[in-house]
């Protein structure tokens, strides 16, 4: 069966959507791998770069949703494979196929798939992957609709970066709009940071921040006031966070602080309080003073969760315990 009618519109779709995105490297990213599984009808897409002798899913949806953050070695794999050799590799089943990596596989619930390399500047840096649970899920039309997702995504990676393989690394680890790490990084080193506390038996924090009322400064100043006010909020995250804690944004209006002092176990509501401080003033915009408030929950391994996941749904929970509590005040 050839590529239908509706799937090259789809194509050209996604390229006027990664062209209205700029040069937002880490929204074009996670923009291909979501498109990725409604234009193959596949189960899990990732975008997997390299980073010295590691892959690392920067983007991931569906079943490798995940995974985001996962950092594993280049040998041994399929996704190394197709990024040393160059080539488009396809996967009929995972449990019989002696280049990949089963474990991971099994992990994420795969077993076949379809690795697209992306190359930048004349090398491989990445590469998209689609994944079925079913075993020999793809065919021609398939590796031909990732060829053109691939193709697409290598041309945004080249106008977005322009330079070495260094900045593309930092635009795909980085939110555009307020230079703080994103989701992809920050979960890449809570993975590390989780990893550490178990050999060291220390705990590690997870602080989520949900900005209130970005809806309302948008619809009634527009989308420059809300970007003013969450810049400024994250440029108040990054003055009180210190040497050992990670400051990202997760998207939309949402933030988080990653702790993994030695006290942190001791010291996090002195960390809350920090935190607290940072909506104390209003932000200036076009003659406006935007009310900067917002509600937080934090979570604590091990007695949280020692798995990212886990973690940050209980951080999760109580910041929006958090915010009912806000409300309820409110209205009292």
């Amino acid at each position: 069966m050839a590529i239908s009618n509706a799937q090259l519109v789809n194509i050209i779709r996604i390229q006027s959507a990664i062209a209205g995105l700029g040069f937002d490297l880490s929204a074009i990213i996670n923009l291909v791998c979501a498109e990725t599984l409604g234009l193959l009808g596949v189960d899990g897409a990732a975008v997997e770069l390299t980073d010295g002798q590691d892959m690392v899913y920067r983007a991931a949806s569906g079943i490798a949703a995940g995974q985001l953050g996962l950092r594993l070695p280049l040998s041994g794999s399929l996704s190394g494979l197709s990024v040393t050799s160059g080539s488009l590799l396809m996967c009929g089943d995972s449990e019989s196929d002696a280049r990949v990596n089963a474990p991971a596989c099994r992990a994420i619930g795969l077993r076949s798939m379809l690795v697209a390399p992306l190359r930048h500047d004349g090398q491989t840096v990445g590469v998209l992957k689609a994944m079925a649970r079913a075993p020999h899920a793809f065919g021609p039309d398939e590796t031909e609709l990732l060829g053109l997702l691939t193709d697409a995504l290598a041309a945004a990676i080249h106008f977005a970066t322009r330079f070495d393989m260094a900045t593309l690394l930092h635009k795909a680890t980085h939110d555009d709009l307020t230079g703080l790490p994103n989701r992809a990084l920050f979960m890449e080193q809570l993975r590390a940071a989780l990893g550490a506390a178990a050999r060291r038996q220390r705990p590690v924090g997870v602080v989520l921040i949900d900005m209130d009322g970005l809806k309302t400064i948008n619809d009634r100043l527009g989308h420059q006031a809300g970007d003013a006010a969450l810049s400024e909020l994250a440029r108040r995250l990054r003055g009180i966070t210190r040497e050992q804690e990670l400051a990202a944004r997760l998207g939309g209006d949402e933030f988080t602080l990653l702790l993994a002092d030695d006290d942190v176990g001791q010291g996090l509501p002195a960390v809350l309080g920090r935190v607290a401080g940072v909506a104390c003033d209003p932000v200036p915009f076009a003659g406006h003073a935007l009310p900067l408030s917002f509600s937080a929950g934090a979570a604590l391994s091990p007695d949280d969760g020692t798995e990212p996941a886990a973690l940050i749904a209980r951080a999760d929970q109580r910041m929006y315990a958090a915010k009912r509590r806000r409300r309820a005040a409110r209205t009292e």
